[in-house]
């Protein structure tokens, strides 16, 4: 019974793991397209390290309060 419940919860963590490096991916393209967006009617012409950089910095920020309870 013990074992049952021990794979249960391991399945359903690996499937939350799963869907949630879904979101943190989805949420990077979107801040991409944003940051861009932005920075394009700001009328700056960042470099595209630049772009995926502040993203990558926005999504991480965001994840890590999301994990803070």
């Amino acid at each position: 019974m013990n074992i049952a419940k021990a794979l249960g919860s391991l399945a359903e963590n690996v499937i939350a793991g799963f869907v949630m490096l879904v979101f943190a991916i989805l949420a990077f393209f979107v801040t991409v397209f944003v940051v861009g967006t932005g920075a394009g009617l700001a009328g700056y012409t960042p470099d595209g390290n630049f772009v995926v950089l502040s993203a990558t910095i926005l999504v991480a920020s965001t994840i890590l309060a999301g994990l803070m309870k």
